[in-house]
């Protein structure tokens, strides 16, 4: 079995050889093989690929340079002693006549060496059998969602299927949509006629010259771009597509491992209610009795819960400290949110859940992810918001919506718990202080000091090195306000955010945040006193609409 990266591999040349062939689609728990043998600044692709073959056993390997990456990647295997073929074919990055002859050559440079190698003899009639049995390009269908970017692999690949199970999914990446053209050939003609079709397939790499027309003809109902952390190609081509406003865009960052699944679904699922693709739920009622909806959201550091009537009032709420089971805790709020409204649990007519812990909590319920419930809550509290920023727990979300609501665009921060309300929460520990002190505290600075580490650790080294140089706790504490308002107001700029903004989330409740976000974004952010119950409030509003 000969094991392979890139779709510019040539696989029919193998299928000459009667060998199989298989694309390396890594996804390891771990790297630590890389980490110990390879660059830290090589990308979580390149690092995976090292990984899965050191762990599996991989015995032939055949790389291209469709990236510096994979030149990284052979000096590695290089030195992997179990490795019984490892071959590195340079890829020319155009496809003119020149190049075509050249990687005509370097094809032919394959052969023989494959062919030391293992003893077999090449048969270039098996060579055009297999590149005439290709399967023809699908057609796309309309609508259908496309993912596009630095290679995904299977796992991402399945989780927008399953987002998105009723509309065709196109995998657009670096190593899918391999197709060869196919034309009627010879034994004198097919290796120049193949090294031609080969460079010059349909959706180039962006590793390539000829990138100008990738997106052409491209009229999906929304695109997913992946991305990975270093990759530098895709990187400028996201940059490009993000200035298309009129393009329904998320960006998906990965690293090659199956980690971070639950903000990835909250993203995914996001955007299916964005596009209108994962339609809501509608239940029928007896109208004959009073209507009571219960909204919870189930964060990492809160669980909050709300109770409306049917003409959306509030009139029962609580917030509760998540402990170590989001059953429980959901529990918990919505019980004293009943005793709150004066109700009882078999009074309630629907329940609607979000929040990290969306799908654990609650049987016969609806889930919506917090983007959407932030957006009808924040428009619930102030009509006026066109932009919502969130800071939570574990993550920082900027949304953008209409008049009505309605999710226009969203960005969240990457899985790093950096400007969200864990790294206050670490720093005011290092200040043996509660984040209620913490907010008050620092109100009072004098001087203004810059903490130059966003990450969390860091950031409390950089504290605690500070508190032993004398320095005020409440310009320490102004310094990590301003950090926090850095980071979020990147967000904002990202998604062209404008006023009027609203601020949610329990950060929310720190004023001097609050303080520092406006002075980096020169304009006034409304905080409602309901600002933390946000989320339940959406969700129990998208509850009664779901009855109505």
């Amino acid at each position: 079995m000969m094991y392979y990266t890139c779709k510019y591999t040539p696989l029919e040349i193998l299928a000459g050889f009667d060998v199989e062939t298989q694309r390396l689609d890594p996804h390891p728990d771990t790297v630590d093989c890389a980490n110990g043998c390879a660059h830290p600044n090589l990308c979580g692709f390149g690092k995976a690929i090292i990984e899965t073959i050191h762990t599996q056993n991989i015995k032939e390997v055949i790389l291209t340079d469709c990236c510096d990456v994979m030149r990284r990647i052979y000096d590695v295997l290089l030195t992997f002693e179990d490795l019984d073929f490892v071959y590195f074919l340079p890829l020319p990055h155009k496809g003119g006549k020149l190049e075509v002859d050249l990687y005509e050559q370097r094809i032919k440079d394959f052969i023989q060496a494959y062919q030391a190698y293992s003893h077999k003899t090449f048969d270039i009639n098996k060579a055009i059998q297999a590149y005439l049995a290709q399967p023809e390009q699908p057609e796309r269908e309309d609508p259908y969602i496309r993912l596009t970017g630095a290679h995904g692999g299977s796992l991402l690949l399945e989780k927008i299927k399953d987002t998105f199970p009723t509309v065709q999914v196109i995998d657009d990446t670096c190593s899918g949509n391999r197709y060869v053209e196919k034309e009627e050939v010879n034994a004198d003609n097919f290796l120049h006629v193949y090294a031609n079709h080969i460079l010059n397939q349909r959706k180039p790499c962006m590793r390539m010259l000829h990138t100008k027309d990738r997106n052409k003809d491209e009229h999906p109902v929304g695109t997913i771009y992946h991305t990975m952390k270093f990759c530098d190609y895709y990187g400028f081509e996201y940059m490009n597509m993000k200035e298309d406003v009129n393009m329904p865009l998320l960006k998906i960052e990965t690293d090659a491992t199956p980690q971070s699944s639950g903000q990835l679904k909250t993203r995914l699922d996001a955007f299916a209610e964005t596009l209108g693709v994962k339609k809501q739920q509608t239940r029928k009622v007896n109208t004959d009795q009073p209507i009571y909806i219960a909204g919870i959201d189930s964060g990492s550091t809160s669980t909050d819960a709300i109770i409306i009537d049917e003409n959306a009032n509030i009139i029962g709420r609580s917030i509760v400290a998540t402990g170590i089971g989001a059953t429980q805790s959901a529990d918990k709020a919505l019980q004293i949110a009943l005793e709150d409204a004066h109700l009882s649990k078999d009074q309630l007519t629907n329940v609607v859940t979000t929040g990290y812990g969306r799908e654990n909590i609650g049987k016969n319920t609806d889930s919506v992810t917090e983007i959407t419930c932030h957006a009808k809550g924040a428009h619930y509290l102030h009509p006026e918001t066109k932009t919502i920023i969130d800071i939570g727990g574990q993550d920082s979300k900027v949304i953008r919506i209409d008049e009505q609501g309605n999710v226009e665009n969203f960005v969240m921060n990457d899985k790093c718990a950096a400007g969200t309300g864990r790294f206050l929460d670490a720093q005011a520990r290092a200040l043996n202080m509660s984040l209620e002190e913490l907010s008050k505290t620092g109100l009072n600075w004098k001087n203004d000091i810059t903490i130059s580490s966003m990450c969390t650790v860091f950031a409390e080294s950089e504290v605690i090195s500070l508190v032993a140089d004398n320095v005020a706790i409440s310009d320490i504490i102004h310094g990590l306000n301003k950090s926090v308002a850095s980071k979020t107001a990147s967000l904002v700029h990202r998604i062209k955010g404008e006023p009027e903004f609203i601020m949610t989330g329990g950060v929310a409740q720190n004023a001097g945040v609050v303080q520092c976000l406006e002075q980096a974004l020169n304009a006034k952010i409304y905080v409602d006193d309901s600002a933390q119950l946000c989320g339940a409030i959406g969700a129990a509003l998208i509850g009664l609409e779901e009855i109505q």
